[in-house]
């Protein structure tokens, strides 16, 4: 079992940055793929970031260059570092733990961009 926590969400103008972190309970990132979902109000659940258990990245095309997924092994979180917000961005972020029939999420963190 690996339990993952979300923290970071806020309210920010449009144009500001915020860093989502997501803790999990024990040392995955060598075997599991890490990556940030995100719901829109309304919407279904869309990947954000990916990251491989290699350290390979993905992005959706929406945020590409202006989002970056990191990782620090020795603390067992997985980062994802959101610059130049804008108002669609805004929705509950959440973390996941992949690793194949193993599927791990966190419990989401809101983000809202507004002014």
């Amino acid at each position: 079992q690996v339990q993952l926590v979300e923290s970071g969400g806020g309210l920010v103008q449009p144009g500001g940055s915020l860093r989502l972190s997501c803790a999990a309970s024990r040392t995955i990132f060598s075997i599991y793929a890490m990556g940030w979902y995100r719901q829109a109000p309304g919407k279904q659940r869309e990947l954000v970031a990916l990251m491989t258990s290699g350290g390979s990245t993905n992005y959706a095309d929406s945020v590409k260059g202006r989002f970056t997924i990191s990782r620090d092994n020795a603390k067992n979180t997985v980062y994802l570092q959101m610059n130049s917000l804008k108002p669609e961005d805004t929705a509950v972020y959440y973390c996941n733990a992949n690793y194949r029939l193993y599927d791990y999420w966190g419990q989401g963190t809101q983000v809202t961009v507004s002014s």
